[in-house]
Formats: structure tokens, sequence, C-alpha cells
């Protein structure tokens, strides 16, 4: 893969994850709570956390990816570990759901649809890891 294609996917995530970071810096604690339980059907260890401390782990974890994404002295395979771990645990909420897949437990329900998408993240992610260039 090139620098460009590298670039390419960099700053599409980057720039998505930084600003859901950016975002959820302004939630209230109930909101992050309601985050918090959405992310304790994959990961159950989550609710160890108060909703004020899972809120700003998770915003500072997506503005940090967000940024290392972004920062081109970050190396791809260092950036793209990171991404790949981070859609990962997304889909950790997706497979763990059975209200987010049809019967088969595979293809998105309605409901799954906006976590299914995360699938974007962690094969782009993997592209970088595997990216010859290991740069951008």
């Amino acid at each position: 893969m090139g620098l460009v294609s590298n670039a390419i996917l960099r700053t599409t995530a980057g720039a998505f994850i930084l600003n859901s970071g950016l975002g959820k810096a302004k939630m209230d604690e109930e909101t992050y709570g309601y985050l918090k339980g959405m992310a304790s059907t994959g990961v159950p260890q989550v609710n160890k956390l108060s909703d004020k401390q899972f809120g700003q782990a998770l915003t500072a974890a997506e503005i940090a990816l967000g940024a290392a994404l972004l920062c081109p002295i970050v190396p791809a395979k260092v950036a793209g570990l990171g991404l790949a771990g981070f859609g990962a645990g997304m889909l950790t909420m997706y497979f763990k759901n059975d209200d987010m897949t049809l019967e088969d437990g595979i293809r998105p329900s309605q409901e799954g649809t906006a976590l299914a998408k995360d699938i974007f993240l962690v094969s782009s992610g993997l592209a970088l890891i595997t990216s010859r260039k290991g740069l951008l």
C-alpha cells in the first residue's frame, strides 16, 4: 500500500474518531452511563468504572487515537494497531448483543447496522498494519 493510500485511511478514520471524542467531552454523566451500558454488553468489565470515569476514559481514548491517526510521525503500523483494536472493541458490542444481528448471528438487524459498519475500522487498521512502507 502506498503513502497516499495510508494517508487516506488515516485521515478519514482519524478525523471521524477525533471528532467523536471531542463531542463526547461535552456529554453529561447520564449520557456516559448510557454509553457505558452499551459498552458493557461487549466488555462487562467496564461496569467496574463509574459513568463519569468511563466517559472520560472513552473520550480520552478517542481523542488520542484520532490524533495518532492524523499525526504523520506516528508509524502506520502503530496507528493501525490502535484503529484495529478500537474497531474490534466496538464489534464486541455488535456480536454479543442478539438484538444487533439477524437470526444467523452475522448479518446486522436494523438496530445493529450502526455498529456493524465498524468492520471498516478493523479492516482499515489491518491495512495500515500490513502496509509495506510502515510510514504515513
